[in-house]
């Protein structure tokens, strides 16, 4: 069992590839098939934005598009924590860049486009997205490890498969 393999001891995530669309809403199941948390899409105005609840409704962050950057921009609000997603190219392969204000930074690597990459903070490995963990089309796993943010992680996640795509 490589690295990449590695359980990081914590929970993971069933997530639909490109179905994140402005006015469609969707699922992310646990590994045992249940809803656990929705992804709401609202159309609001020049910007994508999306609500990331639990499974009885409740926001928990709110993802939005900054359209008129220089550079592709996401934003995420999840209680009193605000973080700021952007693009960077690296030679031929994409690399995230999560800018936490008031908290440490994170950077999303690896394939992007084929759902293959880690998050990591400070060079440990915070969460790892993988299409090889469930055999349906159209989907990928987001382990997210013990301890960690998991609505935070999956906004993260949620942002860079919207931001890969567009």
């Amino acid at each position: 069992m490589g690295l990449r393999d590695r359980d990081l001891g914590g929970a993971t995530f069933r997530m639909r590839e490109k179905m994140i669309a402005i006015g469609d809403d969707y699922w992310i199941e646990d590994d045992q098939g249940h809803r656990v948390y929705k992804v709401d899409g609202k159309a609001v105005r020049w910007r994508e934005t999306f609500v990331l609840e639990d499974a009885s409704g409740s926001a928990l962050c709110k993802i939005q598009e900054k359209k008129l950057s220089v550079r592709d921009k996401m934003t995420i609000e999840h209680g009193s924590t605000t973080a700021t997603v952007h693009k960077r190219l690296l030679g031929i392969r994409d690399h995230y860049v999560i800018e936490v204000d008031g908290g440490e930074d994170l950077k999303a690597h690896g394939n992007i486009v084929d759902h293959e990459y880690e998050i990591e903070r400070d060079g440990d490995t915070v969460a790892r997205v993988s299409k090889k963990w469930f055999r349906v089309r159209d989907t990928y796993g987001v382990q997210v490890a013990e301890g960690q943010d998991v609505a935070l992680i999956l906004a993260i996640t949620v942002c860079v498969d919207a931001m890969a795509r567009g």
